[in-house]
């Protein structure tokens, strides 16, 4: 099943179903107003949506509309809680390296994590606006997973059963904010934006025998100004698996329905496939040349994340979005 939230005067959007295929959508608001209340009553509402869902992809479904990824928000225009591992730790180890830094062993065993901002995230085409360039704008394309509620401590067999969808993510970075805000010893909150997520959410099934239960086996793909960035695999080199990640999240709280889990960002040990930010490639750089050459985004930049099966055919569509200069409002 394919959701989505269409934008409408309230600060939640209106939930819509969307058909497999991305081509047509209907309204879902009369079984549940947005996708927090669906997942809030996930056990209950889940097979009324399904209903409607095999309807619109066989075309029956009264009232029907051509589906537009850039009238959506993110399919959770706020959440609970939005927190971001960093399960591709070669890409750690790789930005230390840059700098000279060794890698504490326990990076292996224990995952990374922070809490991120969740209580307004931007749509999957909106504009990314951009108050200073000498910031270090950079994209970074990840997957999440949407839990159901799930309780203090849970093993990661709860974990993987109460993961309930899963979106795309760019997690909007302020590179030159970060090393100053980290020294503090008090992590990450102006380096870090607010996110944009797929246009649309899918349930699990939908995602085939690319998903085994922990990993998502498919490439993740980002052109920059319409160039083609990178397209690592993100079954590939994941040193924490999503139930990994959901249970370390959960180990000393409970997650409420509509949390929100990244995996970082995804990268590969064969950089042949790119990179999903542009950190990485600077730090590559750094390593080969002594200094980078690519520049972080500028205004008048485009960023596109995407995933597709094994057919090509998209499966969340796309999150595109423009850098504009910020001009707060009058």
């Amino acid at each position: 099943m394919k959701l989505a939230t269409l934008k409408n005067t309230s600060r939640d959007g209106k939930l819509i179903i969307v058909s497999r295929d991305l081509s047509a959508a209907v309204d879902a608001s009369d079984i549940a107003p947005t996708l927090q209340a669906a997942i809030d009553n996930w056990n209950e509402i889940k097979p009324r949506l399904e209903h409607r869902y095999v309807a619109l992809c066989q075309g029956e479904a009264p009232n029907s509309f051509a589906f537009d990824a850039a009238a959506c928000e993110s399919p959770l225009p706020r959440a609970y809680q939005w927190a971001d591992g960093s399960a591709y730790v070669n890409h750690v180890e790789l930005v230390r390296k840059a700098r000279n830094a060794e890698m504490p062993e326990t990076f292996w065993h224990d995952p990374l994590m922070y809490q991120g901002g969740s209580d307004q995230f931007i749509g999957p085409y909106d504009d990314i606006q951009l108050t200073d360039e000498a910031w270090g704008l950079d994209f970074e394309s990840e997957i999440a997973v949407v839990t159901q509620d799930l309780a203090m401590g849970a093993n990661t067999q709860a974990a993987s059963e109460s993961i309930c969808l899963f979106m795309l993510v760019n997690d909007v970075s302020l590179r030159n904010l970060i090393p100053g805000e980290l020294a503090k010893g008090f992590g990450f909150f102006q380096s870090k934006p607010s996110s944009a997520f797929s246009p649309v959410a899918v349930t699990p099934d939908e995602l085939g025998e690319a998903w085994d239960g922990k990993k998502l086996h498919l490439p993740l793909v980002t052109h920059l100004n319409g160039e083609l960035f990178g397209k690592p695999e993100a079954g590939v080199d994941m040193t924490f698996d999503f139930p990994t990640l959901v249970s370390h999240a959960a180990k000393s709280r409970p997650l409420g329905a509509g949390c929100i889990i990244g995996s970082g960002t995804v990268s590969n040990y064969d950089r042949s496939l790119g990179s999903s930010c542009l950190a990485e490639k600077r730090m590559l750089e750094t390593i080969e040349l002594g200094k980078p050459e690519t520049a972080f985004m500028k205004v008048g930049d485009k960023v596109r994340i995407e995933m597709f099966d094994p057919e090509g055919k998209s499966i969340f569509s796309a999150i595109e979005q423009n850098v504009v200069a910020y001009k707060p409002a009058p």
